[in-house]
């Protein structure tokens, strides 16, 4: 009997012999959901053997505001770059894989702490395991942006690394489809829809649908959807994160390399040419990297004083007065009565809100404590 592996493999040559057009989109799709619980099943007997006391990779403890990960091959100049953006002098030398473990630093920038990860270098395979790919991936989908580091003169490193973070599950620079698959008991595949779909037929969807073992169910769509959407859907383990190239090395490209270099890169992607040696770019790339992360100042004013803190509270746009204490101190959480709020998130001035409350850009905030 084939193993996963080679089940994998096999659906995979298929694909790639298959022209994709609208007449073949559909059975593509069903190699794909395949290919996906395939993969579901070997990561389950992944994870099965690792806590039965198989190989622990390296782990990331996340501190700071938020995240970033350094993606490129080894050699391109993670470790020059890194130590530019932060105060970490990552180990570097001018041979391949360099750094043999994840170095984490932070950048200090308008008043954020932004964690910058200094991974391996990942090569061809990576997704499969090569060269501790799965290690490196992990900690790369667990970060808020990915920094692809690429060198002008390699001209298909970034499709190599883009796939390899593909097949991990990552979508870059992309929102979630608005594809909604609930399971029922019995009824079959319904497919409802509040747009016209021009991508997919009803029973392709549901071709779709079934590869992946589901027998009955229902499949809302509020987008046009592709194979890829619905596929994404039903793995259900997939990260949208940002991203931007980062072509580095231009004190040592001509004009020309950096047109090649650009040509090899996906339209509509934010690009940022650097120099990690002479420093050129870096200070584009901190406010870059700043203002995509979906940061916001949020005002405090302690308990019993007149004044607000002058300079704001830098915290992700997504954070709850939980999260503004966990970050001030654990014992604001454990001494915590209530908060009052006043700004674009309130109702009215001062509002008394609960740890959920979630907060917006400006807001005013006192949180009130217990005495004891």
């Amino acid at each position: 009997m084939a193993t996963i592996e080679e089940q994998i493999k096999s659906l995979e040559d298929e694909i790639s012999k298959t022209k994709y057009n609208k007449a073949t989109q559909g059975h593509i799709g069903k190699l794909k959901a395949k290919i996906a619980a395939l993969r579901q099943k070997k990561e389950k007997a992944q994870a099965h053997s690792r806590s039965s006391g198989g190989a622990k990779g390296f782990e990331v403890k996340k501190s700071g505001d938020a995240s970033v990960a350094l993606v490129g091959f080894p050699s391109v100049g993670k470790s020059s770059l890194i130590s530019q953006l932060t105060e970490v002098e990552s180990e570097a030398g001018n041979f391949e894989f360099t750094t043999l473990t994840c170095i984490p630093g932070v950048m200090e920038h308008r008043g954020a702490n932004i964690q910058i990860l200094d991974l391996p270098g990942l090569i061809k395979g990576a997704s499969e395991g090569k060269g501790r790919g799965r290690e490196i991936l992990n900690v790369i989908r667990g970060s808020d942006m990915v920094l692809y580091v690429i060198d002008p003169f390699q001209k298909s490193h970034f499709k190599v690394l883009d796939d390899e973070l593909w097949k991990s599950g990552m979508r870059l620079n992309q929102t979630p489809p608005q594809v909604f698959i609930t399971r029922t008991r019995r009824g079959g595949i319904e497919v409802r829809s509040t747009v016209e779909q021009t991508n997919l037929r009803d029973e392709e969807i549901q071709s779709i649908v079934r590869s992946f073992g589901i027998v009955s169910a229902t499949v809302t769509l509020r987008t046009d959807v592709t194979d890829d959407h619905i596929v994404d859907t039903l793995a259900g383990n997939r990260v949208y994160s940002r991203s931007v190239v980062v072509v580095n090395k231009i004190d040592l490209a001509t004009h020309e390399d950096m047109e090649n270099a650009h040509r090899m890169l996906p339209g509509g992607w934010p690009i940022l040419n650097v120099s990690a040696k002479t420093g050129a770019g870096i200070d584009e790339m901190k406010d870059f990297i700043f203002d995509n992360l979906g940061f916001m100042s949020i005002f405090l004013k302690p308990q019993g004083q007149e004044a607000d803190l002058i300079e704001p509270l830098i915290v992700k746009d997504t954070s709850t007065v939980r999260d503004v204490c966990v970050k001030l101190h654990r014992d604001f959480l454990r001494k915590f009565r209530y908060a009052r709020v006043k700004g674009p998130s309130a109702k009215f001035d001062w509002q008394r809100v609960g740890l959920d409350h979630l907060l917006k850009d400006q807001d005013l905030l006192t949180i009130i404590l217990r005495k004891s």
